[in-house]
């Protein structure tokens, strides 16, 4: 069995959380600037067995589709294009950020801590990721 990788993408940074090889937990990765996201995933998939990308679906709270969309749609068509082999399912978003906020008040992170833009897009892959392998299994 492979990771599971899932990808919060931003313009500026993009949060990445991860399961481990048994897709039991998952975990936050790391947050790395965006134009330097598909080098990244090219070494991580070549040191790690990752057997499917999971990348989060931007919408309003409404449900309509957010500015975001059509970015998100380019680097899912370069995500395929450079990993033909590892399938990507998408995974509405909408409310990560709220919740990742509220995760770090209740886990009595600091006020400064808080403010750490790349720790709350980490923290929002993750909740992507926790989100997908609760409905998965």
């Amino acid at each position: 069995m492979g990771r599971v990788l899932s990808i919060d993408y931003g313009v500026r940074r993009t949060g990445l959380a991860v399961t481990d090889p048994l897709q039991i937990i998952a975990g936050g990765l790391t947050t790395v600037e965006t134009p330097r996201l598909m080098a990244f995933l090219q070494d991580y998939v070549r040191r790690e067995d990752v057997e499917r990308f999971v990348v989060g679906l931007p919408r309003q709270t409404n449900g309509r589709d957010s500015d975001n969309l059509p970015r998100v749609q380019r680097f899912v068509h370069q995500l395929k294009a450079a990993f033909p082999e590892i399938p990507v399912e998408m995974w509405d978003e909408r409310y990560t950020s709220v919740i990742a906020h509220r995760t770090m008040l209740e886990s009595g992170i600091g006020r400064m801590a808080r403010r750490n833009k790349a720790l709350v897009d980490e923290i929002s892959a993750t909740i992507i990721l926790q989100g997908w392998m609760e409905r998965a299994s």
